[in-house]
């Protein structure tokens, strides 16, 4: 019950953030418009090469990928609470870190689950990806855990630029970069080399993927794409609370979580 209390007051200092970061217009003609936009751009590049199968391809890979993007947006909100001289006090608190971070970005999933939603529900059927009521009343919950999994990923870098808080935007950009070359968004996992399949195979985000394209194909078989991204993401949650524990242990061993910048 504790950790509950702790994440859900961090939930209240995220959503107050989002509040002060957008309005309902700037959220929906700036940021949904660029996403929407990024998403048609990789959406054309099938329609130039002539393939309705490359065009969907790209599609639903472009429109997961926009959860990829906002999530990985914890790598700097992370780095907000040392930015603002909190998170000596947060060491200090008896409360568990991980409630904190956990609960400290969660804005990011509801957030990407609208913005992903929006370009395959909406932008899809412009493009042949189209959806029965049953399929997309289910791609909104694949989608939601293919954010909420994606995000405890995330959460693993968050904790680690805690300690080099300039690299947050550098780290989350090539992690992002990573994701979409590898993880069978733009090209199939099977392109690769076999140990980059076995690699990608650990991101919860590869799960939910498959998960998305076995929707758009007509088919309903979630589950077992749903229970891989779930395990997955329990391991990176781990990895995440170790990073966070370490960081307070060696804080309080030589002194170096400073108030502010």
């Amino acid at each position: 019950m504790h950790f509950i209390r702790v994440f859900q007051a961090g939930t209240l200092n995220a959503f107050a953030d989002f509040a002060a970061t957008y309005t309902v217009r700037t959220w929906t003609f700036a940021w949904l418009g660029r996403i929407i936009a990024q998403v048609v751009f990789f959406t054309l590049i099938g329609t130039l090469l002539g393939s309705p199968e490359q065009q969907r391809f790209l599609l639903v890979g472009a429109a997961v990928m926009a959860i990829v993007g906002e999530v990985l947006f914890a790598c700097a909100s992370s780095t907000w609470e040392r930015r603002a001289g909190t998170l000596p006090l947060l060491v200090a608190s008896p409360g568990s870190l991980l409630a904190v971070f956990a609960g400290r970005s969660i804005q990011w999933v509801p957030s990407s689950l609208a913005t992903s939603s929006v370009c395959l529900l909406c932008v899809g059927p412009l493009f042949g990806v189209t959806w029965s009521v049953p399929s997309a009343l289910l791609l909104v919950v694949v989608l939601f855990v293919t954010a909420a999994t994606t995000y405890c990923f995330a959460l693993v870098p968050g904790a680690a630029v805690l300690n080099a808080m300039d690299l947050r935007n550098i780290v989350a950009n090539v992690i992002g970069a990573l994701i979409t070359a590898f993880c069978g968004a733009v090209v199939p996992v099977s392109f690769w080399p076999s140990w980059i399949g076995w690699a990608v195979n650990a991101l919860p985000v590869t799960h939910g993927l498959r998960a998305v394209r076995e929707l758009a194909s007509g088919g309903f078989d979630v589950l077992p794409h749903l229970g891989y991204a779930v395990l997955t993401a329990a391991i990176w949650l781990v990895v995440a609370g170790w990073l966070l524990r370490r960081l307070a242990e060696r804080g309080r061993r030589d002194g170096t979580i400073e108030f502010g910048d």
